[in-house]
């Protein structure tokens, strides 16, 4: 049994954890932490877990858990993971990381976006978990930066297709729409009821901090420069991602060879659902899942390739993708505790 610890247990992320870790039938679940609610029954910050999770929320001690806890989940604010992560680490704990903390390989890129690196020693070693794509790395890693929720939705279709040199790496675009709960529990006037009620449109639009992220898990794989155009959109409803990529096809590219090239990567994933020409994924088909479905569409004239890919945000965008890895990194089926739907309507 791989004993787990959930560190920052009260957000939605930290809620979907408990939740895969409390049905998952080769992890147990030893204790989960949060400063804002010490002393807290897990219970009372979220009633649908009554009957199934009993656990009362502690103060964050690397030292208490050490011996009773085989791996942590940092669902944590970016910028105060990377204070935590050493701690566990010294008494042989391993991390899986939400945040952005541990994503970057350059630490640089990381200072531009965030703040100045704390453990920028652990960059060195840690492995950026996007599972299909670094499961080798994934295997013997003891720390992971797990991707984020747009990020995963763009980098596993594009992936592909930039190693093959199908698409050309210069004007990628990525217009992309994700449910409220991506924007996390804390309050905010943005994410208020009133706002985001019958409303949609784009923001920070130019200046997302999963631009650069995205960028060099791109440029990576084309093995030059990538620079995408992110234009992220708010839309309302609490759960799901969909992100629209256009990209131009090189000279002598045909959409079988697309076709083809998605199977070869994906074809044997149990997460990846490529969808049939002329069918497209939508929020409510990847709801409550751990599956990323891809699409798209070829325009023969001008060359142009239309990707859609949805993840639901909270699971194969944050908690189900940390269970994925944590599932590589103790050599069990990783489909364990994933293979079902939680919400199929």
């Amino acid at each position: 049994m791989i004993k787990t610890a959930i560190i920052g247990a009260s957000g939605y992320t930290g809620l979907e954890l408990v939740k895969l870790i409390s049905n998952h039938p080769k992890a147990s679940l030893e204790a989960v932490t949060s400063n804002s609610y010490q002393g807290k029954s897990f219970t009372d910050i979220y009633p649908s877990m009554r009957g199934f999770e009993s656990l009362v929320c502690t103060p964050f001690d690397a030292k208490t858990l050490s011996g009773n806890v085989d791996v942590a989940f940092l669902a944590l604010p970016h910028k105060v993971s990377m204070a935590f992560a050493p701690q566990l680490l010294d008494q042989g704990i391993k991390v899986i990381d939400l945040s952005a903390d541990f994503r970057f390989e350059d630490l640089k890129t990381y200072e531009a976006v965030y703040q100045p690196h704390t453990a920028p020693e652990l960059l060195e070693e840690s492995v950026y978990g996007l599972c299909e794509i670094s499961r080798e790395k994934i295997r013997k890693a003891r720390i992971i930066g797990n991707p984020g929720c747009y990020p995963t939705s763009i980098l596993l279709p594009m992936v592909p297709l930039l190693k093959e040199k199908l698409i050309s790496p210069q004007g990628l675009v990525s217009d992309s729409k994700s449910g409220v709960s991506g924007a996390g529990r804390a309050l905010s006037l943005t994410t208020h009821f009133c706002e985001v009620n019958e409303s949609f449109g784009p923001y920070k639009v130019g200046n997302h901090r999963h631009t650069p992220e995205i960028n060099e898990v791109l440029s990576i794989a084309a093995e030059q420069a990538v620079s995408l155009t992110f234009v992220p959109h708010l839309v309302p409803v609490t759960r799901g991602m969909v992100s629209t990529i256009y990209a131009q096809i090189r000279k002598g590219v045909d959409e079988k060879q697309i076709r083809d090239a998605f199977h070869r990567w994906y074809e044997n994933e149990p997460f990846i659902r490529i969808l049939p020409g002329g069918k497209y994924p939508n929020m409510s088909h990847i709801k409550g899942t751990n599956c990323c479905d891809i699409g798209f569409h070829l325009e023969p004239d001008s060359g142009r390739l239309i990707v859609v890919s949805a993840i639901d945000n909270l699971l194969k965008g944050a908690a189900g993708q940390a269970v994925q890895n944590m599932n590589i990194m103790f050599s069990i089926d990783e489909k364990t505790g994933l293979d079902w739907v939680q919400t199929p309507l």
